[in-house]
Order: structure tokens, then sequence, then C-alpha cells
């Protein structure tokens, strides 16, 4: 199918999100944006996080403050949240005019703030500002990805071989962490968290159970259940590799430690070592619970068999909400055949 010239200029137009629970002001902000945008909107934030959360995201988002429910703050606050919807621009246009209203604006991630009434031409020049500084922002993210690929492909390497000696001793293929990071990458994709955080992810995750380095053969190798005391060593490993992963403050290890640390955490509090509870958990390492759990129970090891890809899914269902976060269980559900394709293609062979 041939598009029109029309249709072209069309498809080539940013998309603005104006937010605003007053009909009135989304008719005046769409007249004043559509002859040069695609215009959305949303009449309160609940739908306004759904809108910029689809599939077809916003470029920018021109935010109301006052709206009952959920105001514009919390709008924001819960967007810089979300690594699907977090550097997406977002202009506060309000009729809220002292200094603290402005200051708190960007204090929670705003680039720009739009007093009402609006004039035509600031708002004009401020959406086309913006979505150039976006936009720049994000052709420099691609030119910086493909001049680091190289080395960030060895930096991958480095880390996975740091994750295989983790598992070397219960696992000598190693292929345990390989195939833990694609499902990770894969349930972040789902869940369209953008591109740098599931790339970040991927890297982080072989770093799970590094501590386990520091765990004693006779308990880590111990073929059957572990007593109350072997049992207190074993959750050592999550301190452990904490402390092994040390104090550097890239966002590689910043994510690498709060994996370490809360990938054994369970949804409903009862997991370890602080008891931690729901979206308190991270989601890096809500996302490699279930990852590392569903290939430790598909994954034949020299003391046990694999179980069947059947019986490890009901499990996943039966402890979402207890074990893991029911809505990445479903997303996980929803990216199997790719994680299975993984599966088959790293699997371990054990010699007789």
């Amino acid at each position: 199918m041939t598009l029109s010239k029309n249709e072209v200029v069309e498809e080539s137009k940013a998309t603005v999100l104006i937010v605003d629970d007053n009909s009135d002001n989304l008719d005046v902000l769409s007249g004043v944006l559509r002859p040069f945008y695609k215009v959305k909107a949303a009449i309160n934030g609940e739908l306004a996080l759904k809108v910029a959360a689809a599939k077809n995201k916003p470029d920018i988002i021109l935010l109301d403050i006052m709206m009952p429910g959920m105001d514009g703050y919390e709008v924001c606050r819960q967007l810089k949240k979300n690594p699907s919807t977090a550097n997406i621009p977002v202009i506060f246009v309000t009729a809220k005019t002292e200094t603290k209203d402005e200051q708190a604006g960007f204090e929670l991630g705003a680039v720009d703030y739009i007093t009402k009434p609006i004039s035509v031409p600031i708002v004009l020049a401020r959406v086309r500002a913006q979505l150039a500084l976006y936009n720049q922002q994000r052709e420099l993210e691609i030119l910086v990805k493909q001049r680091t690929k190289e080395l960030d492909d060895t930096r991958l390497e480095v880390i996975q071989r740091l994750g295989c000696a983790a598992e070397y001793k219960d696992n000598e293929t190693g292929l345990h962490v390989i195939r833990m990071s694609w499902y990770s990458k894969f349930l972040a994709e789902q869940i369209q968290a953008n591109d740098d955080w599931v790339d970040l992810l991927y890297s982080a995750a072989p770093m799970h159970d590094i501590g386990k380095i520091a765990i004693p053969d006779r308990v880590l190798l111990k073929p059957g259940k572990l007593d109350k005391e072997e049992w207190a060593i074993m959750q050592t490993h999550v301190e452990c590799g904490v402390d092994i992963l040390g104090s550097h403050e890239s966002d590689l290890m910043k994510m690498a430690r709060e994996i370490a640390l809360c990938h054994h955490e369970k949804y409903d509090g009862s997991g370890y070592p602080n008891g931690i509870a729901g979206d308190d958990i991270p989601l890096s390492a809500r996302i490699v619970a279930i990852a590392d759990v569903f290939d430790a129970l598909t994954s034949v090891r020299p003391y046990k068999e694999a179980w069947p890809v059947e019986k490890a899914i009901a499990l996943l269902e039966e402890e979402a909400g207890k074990h893991f976060d029911p809505a990445l269980v479903s997303k996980f559900l929803e990216c199997l055949p790719r994680v299975l394709e993984i599966k088959d293609k790293y699997m371990d062979v054990f010699e007789d």
C-alpha cells in the first residue's frame, strides 16, 4: 500500500498526550496542537498512565495538576517511576502560578511549566523546543549505543563468566545464567520497559547469585533438604553477593546489587533477607525471581531431573500473588514461546 503525501506527513508527526479533567481545556489545547501533531487526550490521571504506557507511546505529555482523584503531581511521579514511560518529557499546564508549585513540578521530573490561561505561541514554542531536545537525546542515545557496542559485548561476556563461576559447582555448564538473563530480558520487553533499562537488566541478571561462591560445598551441594542451620548459611549468599559487587555507583552495578539483594524476596512479604513485599521489591528483582525459578525448575542437574514446562508453569500460576508478582507472571506466560526457544538453544548437557 502506498501512502499519499498527506498520509506520509501524518505518519511523521510527533504524538502529544494532553491530560486535563476539563473538556473545554482539552478542546482548546487540542485545537492549538492538532494542526502540527497527533493528539491524544485523557480526562484523568489513571487513563493518562494507561495511554502513556501503551504500545504507541506519546512523544510528550501536557499535564494538568489540579484533577480529582490522582492529581498531576502523582501522575508525573508514576510516569517517572515506570521504566517504560520515565523518559517521556512532561510539561505541566496549570492555573497554579506560585513559584513553589513550579518548583514541585520540576523536582518531580517535569521539563517545563506553562500557566493558564495559555498563550498559543508559548505553547507551540515550548512543545516544539522540548520535542527537539527529546529527539536529539534519542539520536544521541542511538549514536552512543553504536559506538559502545563492542565495549558492551566485552563487558557482558565478563559478567556472564562471573555469573557462571558462581553457578559452576552445582551447574557445571554455567548455562543457567545465560538462560535466565534472556528470560528476564523477554519479560522486561513484555511490560514495555524502555530499551536502556532492558539492556541493564539483561547485563545485571547473571550476577544475581554471585554470592554462592562464598557458600560451603557441604551446604551448596547437599542433595537433600537443608536443616535450619544450613538454610541460614545458604541465605547469606544474598549479603555475600552484595559485598562482592561492591559500592560502585554505575547504573549496572546498582541494579546488580538490588537484584542480588532482593531476588529471594516474595510478593507476599515472606521472602528473605528483609521480608519486603509487593512493589517495595524492585521491579528488576521481581522479574529475575520469575526467570530464575522457572529455569531452575525446568533444568536438569546432576542431582535432579528437570520438571516438565507445564508443571513449572502451574507452580508459577499457583504462586502468583504469593511468591511472585501476579501481573508479571501473566506477562511471562505471554512470552513463553520465546523463553522455550532459548531453553532449547542453551540446554544443559551432562556427561555420564
